[in-house]
């Protein structure tokens, strides 16, 4: 079982007051069927963190409290966490972004089309045009804003030393040219699957 540190605590906290913070504040849409919420970005944190994903949970059910769609706490909050937990799961960083694409515009759809026409003769084409939108916002929200999180983070010291070694080792893998891949090594005296320095050995450990 993992153990959670009082990082992973932190970090989850943080996350989460961001998420809701960022979805109740930008004056985008973030509940229609035409919508770009922003905060989503954030769900490709857990391909680095996975402290990330019960804080974005807890974020995106604070922020569904406020949607003109009751089904959204419980439905929109769901694709969310389903969404963290694949992206932790994606090999590669370009993989990351796609499970929040997917999961809100199967999920999210569908609860909008719902409201919208019940199970009614409507409902498939509703869900088509409430699928195609929700999933076209979050396109738009982690493949640019997550993708270029998922990008500088890692180069960040202070982030970098929050990333578990074998996370840090797969990013490596996948970087495009060796002077990136060097970047994105653990810091000196790490080892894949070792703690860094001064940090538990249970820390972000699964």
């Amino acid at each position: 079982m993992r153990k959670f540190s009082v990082q992973d605590l932190t970090l989850a906290a943080l996350l989460a007051a961001v998420y809701a913070t960022l979805t109740l504040v930008l004056p985008i849409p973030a509940f229609t069927g035409i919508q770009i919420r922003m905060s989503e970005a954030l769900t490709v944190l857990p391909f680095l963190f996975p402290a990330a994903t019960p804080g974005l949970f807890v974020g995106c059910i604070v922020a569904n409290l406020f949607s003109p769609y009751p089904l959204d706490i419980v439905c929109g909050s769901a694709a969310t966490l389903l969404a963290c937990l694949l992206t932790q799961r994606m090999p590669s960083r370009w993989l990351a972004p796609l499970p929040p694409v997917l999961c809100n515009a199967a999920i999210v759809g569908a609860e909008i089309a719902w409201f919208e026409t019940g199970f009614g003769p409507g409902f498939w084409a509703a869900y088509a045009f409430n699928a195609f939108t929700v999933g076209l916002g979050e396109l738009l929200a982690c493949y640019l804003l997550g993708s270029l999180l998922l990008s500088a983070l890692p180069r960040i010291s202070f982030f970098r030393t929050l990333i578990p070694a074998d996370r840090l080792d797969r990013l490596a893998a996948h970087a495009c040219t060796p002077e990136s891949a060097s970047a994105l090594t653990a810091p000196d005296g790490w080892t894949s699957g070792a703690s860094g320095p001064g940090l538990s050995g249970s820390f972000f450990r699964f």
